[in-house]
């Protein structure tokens, strides 16, 4: 099927190769030209395992190409509008611009038969409105959100573990949701539910999502909380939790948080709609949700201090990680990052390694010092901390030769990812987040 992919940020770059890989004919079209250049040559602008060599199999075999142009969408089939939703300056809810310009760009290249597939994060209601706005050319709109997680976007895009489709009632409708299931055939075959909603269902199932997986990791931190005034290990009682069926172990790892260019915005925008449409009391729990986050980075910062005596200034403090997760170089509402920059703040001298967002973090943030390699960032250090739950250093890095390179043996494990015990044994003050 010929398609279109509208934006080809972390979301619409990895759709479009996605599809092309499955046999789709796909353009990518985004106003950036340095992003479409770099696409085009076979490059991803940003880092996510497998995307490069996706992009350039599709390259290769023709079905993929990239474009600044809106028009050339014409002819396409399937429209799928994958721009981002920020945080609207000085406020929680979604800056929609970016939709907004999407589809009026569209629009002129549209088709009677066409289908537009939303993929983008957006408040609830906004569907409707898009789909009065294209009524005119004969097009039909659907809702198709998306559940990618970076660092397995290119997975979890070719075998999703279910895919929603909102539509409105009618014959426009059985067609969208008809073609959305030709586009998902392969993944459909593989077992994948395929669920069709009413419009305001689909847009509201991902905000539903986001704000249940945010509450879960917060639970988890605000029982660090009490772990730590308590005596408890919040890891024990997550295994304990997790053994439970109705709550299961996943997401129930404490820590400094989630972070991200989706989990924080989104969770405000959801609750910032629910406030516009008179229920903002249904989910004021979510303001709670993102003080607790935010507190764990207070923590974090907190560890260090003591563990120090009271005071870092002239520290050297090694931080492991700038990317808000593992296998990603996205250091938006970092963190790692975020306890970095706190620690300068108070004077350390702070070095931050990641192996694969030290461009992104020193374009953001040039008064850190960052190093490549581990090893250097390690050599020196009067602590460490842990801040991205990378296997380079959850896995790979031994206490023993952590401490052969160090000046201090103090290590703050902002991921609870690493074995305390054999931390201990090898002489090594840790210290986790709601851990003895």
């Amino acid at each position: 099927m010929r398609m279109s992919v509208i934006g080809c940020g972390y979301l619409g770059a990895v759709h479009a190769a996605a599809m092309a890989s499955i046999g789709h004919d796909v353009i990518g079209i985004d106003v950036d030209d340095s992003k479409v250049q770099a696409l085009s040559a076979g490059t991803a602008p940003f880092f996510e395992p497998q995307l490069s060599e996706l992009v350039q199999a599709g390259l290769a075999s023709g079905r993929l190409r990239f474009s600044t142009r809106a028009a050339d969408a014409a002819g396409a089939s399937v429209h799928f509008l994958a721009v981002g939703t920020p945080q609207l300056a000085g406020g929680h809810s979604a800056d929609l611009r970016f939709v907004d310009a999407a589809v009026d760009a569209l629009i002129p290249h549209l088709r009677p038969g066409d289908v537009v597939a939303g993929k983008s994060t957006v408040p609830v209601g906004t569907a409707a409105g898009i789909s009065e706005r294209i009524a005119d050319t004969g097009a039909a709109l659907a809702w198709n959100p998306e559940f990618l997680r970076e660092g397995w976007a290119v997975h979890d895009t070719i075998t999703p573990d279910r895919i929603v489709v909102g539509v409105s009632t009618g014959a426009s409708g059985e067609r969208a949701s008809e073609t959305l299931r030709e586009v998902y055939r392969h993944a459909i075959d593989a077992g994948a539910p395929f669920l069709v909603t009413d419009l305001a269902t689909a847009e509201l199932v991902k905000g539903a999502a986001n704000a249940f997986l945010a509450t879960k990791i917060s639970f988890i931190n605000a029982m660090a909380e009490i772990a730590e005034v308590s005596g408890a290990d919040v890891t024990l009682l997550a295994d304990a939790l997790g053994h439970d069926t109705r709550i299961g172990r996943r997401y129930l790892g404490s820590g400094i948080g989630f972070g991200g260019g989706c989990l924080p915005k989104d969770i405000r925008a959801f609750a910032a709609r629910a406030e516009e449409l008179g229920r903002g009391e249904s989910v004021g729990f979510l303001h709670e949700v993102d003080a607790i986050n935010l507190r764990r980075r207070d923590r974090a910062v907190e560890l260090v201090v003591d563990s120090l005596g009271g005071l870092v200034f002239g520290k050297r403090i090694a931080v492991l990680g700038a990317a808000f997760k593992p296998f990603s170089d996205d250091i938006r509402d970092s963190p790692a990052l975020d306890v970095a920059v706190r620690l300068r703040g108070l004077g350390a001298d702070v070095v931050v390694t990641d192996p694969a967002a030290i461009d992104n973090a020193r374009a953001v943030h040039p008064q850190l010092g960052y190093e490549p390699e581990r090893d250097e960032a390690l050599r020196g250090a009067d602590a460490v901390v842990v801040v991205t739950e990378w296997d380079e250093y959850r896995r790979r890095l031994s206490p023993e030769h952590a401490g052969a390179l160090v000046s201090g043996r103090v290590i703050i494990d902002g991921r609870n990812c690493l074995d305390s015990s054999a931390w201990r044994a090898a002489g090594w003050a840790y210290h986790g987040m709601g851990r003895r």
